[in-house]
Order: structure tokens, then sequence, then C-alpha cells
């Protein structure tokens, strides 16, 4: 190739150096990431050869042993098959990426397929500014294991069997008080329903209180999980935007048949942040009653609250409010606990869903429900949830000013001042889709807004960053690594084409 030729894509991909950075992971796995993304989404083709080891290793500047690890790495996965003539890329049949991305729909004029579900080049748990994550080495783990060992020591092996359907009385004791105090949320203990987890109480409302063919509001762009959760019911979804001030219905959607469930995250709505106002709050509860509808209070991050006056929740505002109020301790404990917890109203504790609910659950993890319920009566849960308001706001702050400092494409930073994210509203020039994969490589793994959103719209185009288990010290260099990334992979779409329609962030 003479100096006036232009790279090749592979070529190009071969020469990008690796990050000496620690918080990018060895350079060994980088260069595993890399190789391996190519391989699902066809830039490496099957049957090509890669360079031999030593090549390679002189072209990044890396040890020959770095790039053998690697290698030997996608060997033992399937990704490569070595012979006696080098290394060459194998034939995944059928083909992954095409398998993965076909069938999803699209807006005209997306930039970018929406990435498969089970897609195998997805970050893992614990990757930088992954939504949702906690700060799991600020747990204080000590506490956490006298209240088990005290669990295991006074139930002993009476707590092996199953235990009352609803949770242990204990834990939906020190739950509805702890509900009581710090949410405002009006309940007595038997109203409480512990659960899996928030997508095991959203499963449970969309069984026992719809019917397939029914129809659910959504706030749009929203969690995913919730419309999953629709949907796997039969459930007619129609997505409610949001604005400023939360989920935002209109004239036309009040005009439209009433839905059964209104699912909302008004607190601290996902992912834009915003706080459903007082006056929208009575609304809709208005509404909700006057239309045989209940609406799903998802509280997930709320206990968050960086400035201001907390924000109560919804359920508490009027009495018996026809709100099931759900939450999880993923978010204020740690991911793997998978429990949370459903809130009954009371106008249906007098029918016969209490009793439904007690078929379906199985009252099981019976030590950690009681070690919980320890946790929450000796107070340590509240004195961590202090540790770690604190600790959030700080890493709300850092991050703010990193991405002032730092982000060098036009952008607006956004999400409120709680929770554990922030949004960060780019061009549509910049697709976010485009972006996240590319971050995945670099063990980078915000959210894009465009995928969690049903219709999208110009406006929805940007990177949900999650900076509750990323540390302050990462801040900036992860951040210039995402403003390479979308100045690398901006599209210059001309005027006028649906994608590059935006506001003027700078």
């Amino acid at each position: 190739m003479t100096p006036e030729e232009p790279k090749s894509a592979t070529q190009r991909l071969l020469e990008e150096p690796l990050l000496r950075e620690r918080c990018f992971g060895s350079m060994q796995h980088q260069l595993y990431l890399r190789l391996k993304a190519a391989i699902l989404d066809g830039r490496l083709l099957p049957g090509s050869r890669l360079p031999g080891a030593r090549a390679l290793a002189e072209l990044l500047s890396v040890s020959r042993n770095t790039v053998t690890a690697a290698y030997d790495g996608l060997a033992a996965e399937g990704y490569v098959q070595p012979d006696r003539r080098g290394t060459r890329v194998a034939n995944l049949s059928p083909a992954p990426a095409a398998s993965l991305q076909g069938g999803w729909p699209l807006p005209s004029g997306a930039p970018v397929a929406v990435p498969g579900p089970f897609s195998v080049t997805r970050p893992r748990a614990g990757s930088a500014f992954r939504p949702g994550d906690p700060a799991l080495s600020h747990f204080p783990l000590a506490a956490w294991r006298r209240a088990v060992d005290h669990a295991m020591r006074d139930a002993g092996s009476s707590a092996l069997g199953y235990g009352p359907p609803g949770g242990e009385p204990a834990l939906r004791m020190a739950i509805a008080h702890h509900l009581s105090v710090s949410r405002g949320v009006r309940c007595r203990p038997e109203q409480v329903f512990v659960t899996g987890g928030t997508q095991q109480a959203l499963a449970l409302c969309v069984r026992l209180l719809s019917t397939p063919g029914d129809t659910a509001w959504v706030e749009d762009p929203g969690y995913r999980g919730a419309r999953a959760a629709m949907r796997a019911g039969g459930l007619r979804i129609r997505p409610i935007r949001t604005d400023a001030e939360g989920m935002a219905v209109s004239r036309d959607d009040y005009a439209s048949p009433a839905p059964r469930l209104i699912y909302a995250t008004p607190s601290h709505q996902y992912p834009t942040g915003a706080v459903l106002t007082v006056a929208r709050r009575l609304e809709l509860i208005e509404y909700a009653r006057s239309n045989q509808a209940w609406i799903i209070e998802d509280d997930y991050d709320s206990e968050f609250r960086h400035a201001g006056a907390p924000v109560g929740a919804m359920q508490g505002l009027v009495d018996d409010a026809p709100v099931l109020y759900i939450g999880t301790f993923s978010k204020t404990l740690f991911p793997s606990l998978g429990m949370g917890f459903l809130v009954l109203p009371a106008r249906l504790m007098i029918t016969d869903v209490p009793a439904l609910l007690e078929e379906l659950l199985r009252g099981s993890q019976r030590h950690q429900q009681l070690a919980l319920a320890d946790f929450m009566e000796t107070g340590q849960f509240s004195r961590h949830l202090r540790r770690m308001r604190r600790l959030y706001r700080d890493r709300q702050q850092a991050l703010r000013e990193a991405l002032s400092r730092e982000m060098t494409v036009p952008c607006e930073v956004a999400g409120g001042h709680g929770g554990m994210h922030l949004l960060v509203r780019l061009p549509g020039c910049y697709p976010d889709q485009r972006i996240v994969e590319a971050a995945w490589r670099y063990h980078i793994a915000p959210a894009a807004l465009s995928a969690n959103t049903l219709h999208p719209r110009p406006g929805d185009n940007g990177l949900i960053l999650g900076y509750g288990n990323t540390g302050e010290d990462r801040f900036v260099p992860l951040v210039q690594r995402l403003s390479m990334l979308a100045a690398d992979l901006q599209t210059g779409l001309p005027a006028g084409t649906p994608s590059a329609i935006h506001e003027d962030f700078s």
C-alpha cells in the first residue's frame, strides 16, 4: 500500500492503540474485546487471517504474550481457529450480528440498528457508567455479615423451608415503618409484600390487575423493564411523553380509551430525572379513580435526593390513592440480594388480590429476609443510606464538572439532582447507540437514550451515565474517551435529516 492509499477499516481497527490507563483494563483484555466485537459485527470476516502475534505486537507496541493470550482466549470460545499458517476468523453460523439485529424496526432516519437483547458483546456488571449499579465497594459488609449471622443463629434450620408467602413479618413491618418515615407512604405491614425485585413486582401487578388486550400507559422515554412486563402480559402500550415536569399527559391521551395500568417514576423519572409536579400527580390520581385505572409508582432510587427537600411518594399524597407502590433493595443495598417490595392500596386489601398474591409468592430467601429486617431495625440501613446520599451527591457534582470541562462535543446535561445517573443529551449527528456499542470495548457501559424511547423524536439522543459504582478519579479519562468516540462517530448528516435535527446545545 502506498502512503497515498486510504487504510482499510480492518487496518484501522488493528492499528488503533490500546489504552494504558488502568481504568480501561489490561491491554490483553482490551485487545480480546476489540477483536471479538469486530468478529461479531462483521468487520472481521469469516476465514480472514489475523496478523501473526509478533507482527501485531509490534504494531500495537505491546508484548507478544499480550497478543498470544488474547488469541488464545478467542480460540477457546470458538471465535478464531489457529492452524499451522496462523490464526483465522471462524465461521459463526448463523452470523450473530445479522440474527440479533434483524427484525428490530427503527424510525425513519434512525442512524443505527438497535442491538439485540442477547448480544454477547454487552458489558458485564461493574463496567464504568453502567446505570443502576450502586457503590458496591462502600457497602458495609461487616454489618451485613453480622445481620446474616444473627438470622442463621436465631432461625437456624427452621428458616430453610418456605416461609409466609407475603414475606417475613419482621421485614414487612420494617419496610412499612421505613416507607412511612422516609417516603410518606401510607401503609400497614400487611399491605407490604416482599418480591424478588422490581421486575417480579411489575409482573404481579400486570397479572393480577389486567387482562390481555387492556391498555397501559408508560413514560416515553422510560424504563424498558416496565414495557417488557406490559408486553409479556399482552397489554397494548400507549407511550406518554415526558417533559421537564415529568409525565405529560396530553388532551389526546385523556380522550383516548382509558388505560387499565399507568406506570410512572414520579419522584425521579427514568431516564430524564424530572420530578412529576404535584398538580400533575393529583390530576393523574383523579383520572385513575374516575376510570377504574391503577397507577404503578416505581420509586426505584428516590432515596437519593441531593438538593432541596425530599420528594414524597405519590402514594401518600391523598387518602386511599389508587396507587401500587413498588421499590427495590438493588439500588439501596446490592443487586444480587434480589429483593424488592410491593405495597397494595387499601382498597385492594378487601378484594381477592392479597390471597392471589400469596398463591403466587413462595416465601423464599428467609434467612436473607430476616437479616434485612435486622439490618433495618438496628439502624444500619438508615446509616448506609445517609452515607450513600453524601457519596452520590459528591459523585454527581464531580461528573457534572468533568462533563463541563472534558466533553468537547455539544451536549446538554440533565438528570435532575438525585439518583445515581445523569443524562447527557447529544445532537442527532452523534448517534447514541453507536457510541454505546463503541464504548463497550473500553469497559464503559452507558445506556442510549434512544434505546429507552418507544417513539423517538429528534431530541431523543444521548447517553445515560450511571455514576453510582464509578469512582470520581475515573471520571476525567472516561468522559474524554466518550467525547473522542462521539467525535469519531459523528455522522455528518445533511441539514434536515430527521436524526440531524436538534437543539443548539452550545
